[in-house]
């Protein structure tokens, strides 16, 4: 299949700027009715991607898919670059990002198969990932008040409602730093914090989502209770399970994705702001990363 490469890709794709991307697993973009048209190797000042970026046609709609893992789930969470992530699909000209994940349940009422539209992000990892664009001469601060777009979740809320999906809006989404589980007493602790479902991927990515000036959402696939709750599950259910939520998934990103393109919205770029270093005190190369950015 074709490459492009790096910067050219927005001449090269044409069109409007306000893209739309999937992050997922490797099968996200393996859906009926999808046609893949190109993968974009796209190089960034942050290394390579998990992935070549699929573009793809839905339903008639152009949308890109990321695998967070890399094809045949490669990489642990702390080992995806989150940073190289984000930057190539902005160079791609995405502005809408519908973050795929699957979760546990830290609550009872959000049982498994049910899908979790999060609004909040708790950080519970422990440093080993890259957080930030900025740094090494680039002072920045962006806001994480609120990391989650509020008219990207009620397009994906709409599109639930219409595919009769069990859904919940809002809660918090806690980033563990993985790869192993919680203990009963972690999770018991992170029960009392209030949180909803408890995951290991969408932190840095939702910040980093913010520093870009990027719209974000989380659809949050419960899979299990997590460990607080005495219940034992077979491997099979837990599959059966997560055969479900792809089923389901399928379903919503097919109805979504339409809906998306034709209800695009102007987002709001909290990073306009945020840049402290005075431009003239950059290097070209920093230039260019804070240009992109803020584009």
């Amino acid at each position: 299949m074709d490459s492009v490469i790096g910067r050219v890709n927005v001449s090269i794709l044409g069109g409007i700027m306000q893209q739309i991307a999937v992050i997922g697993g490797s099968g996200v973009y393996e859906l009926e009715g999808v046609k893949v048209v190109k993968r974009h190797l796209v190089p960034t000042p942050f290394g390579q991607p998990s992935n070549e970026i699929i573009e793809a046609d839905v339903a008639g709609t152009k949308c890109f898919f990321l695998p967070r893992h890399g094809e045949g789930h490669k990489f642990l969470p702390h080992e995806v670059n989150y940073r190289a992530n984000i930057y190539a699909l902005k160079t791609l000209g995405v502005e809408y990002i519908l973050s795929v994940s699957a979760v546990g349940s830290l609550k009872e009422e959000l049982e498994p198969t049910r899908f979790v539209l999060v609004d909040q992000f708790i950080d519970w990892t422990r440093g080993q990932r890259e957080r930030t664009f900025f740094g090494k001469g680039i002072v920045a601060h962006v806001s994480n008040a609120n990391p989650v777009s509020s008219e990207l979740q009620d397009l994906i809320e709409a599109s639930c409602k219409e595919k009769e999906l069990k859904y919940s809006r809002g809660g918090s989404y806690l980033c563990i730093e993985g790869p192993g589980f919680s203990t009963r007493a972690e999770s018991a602790l992170y029960r009392q914090f209030g949180a909803s479902v408890i995951g290991m991927t969408n932190v840095p990515e939702s910040f980093l989502a913010k520093e870009a000036g990027m719209a974000y959402a989380t659809i949050a696939m419960v899979t299990d209770y997590d460990c607080w709750k005495e219940e034992h599950c077979t491997v099979d259910e837990i599959m059966k399970v997560m055969k479900t939520n792809n089923l389901n998934a399928h379903k919503l990103l097919m109805n979504l994705i339409p809906r998306l393109a034709a209800n695009r919205f102007a987002v709001q770029k909290e990073n306009s702001f945020a840049i402290l270093t005075p431009r003239e005190k950059l290097s070209s190369e920093q230039s260019q990363i804070v240009e992109m950015l803020l584009k």
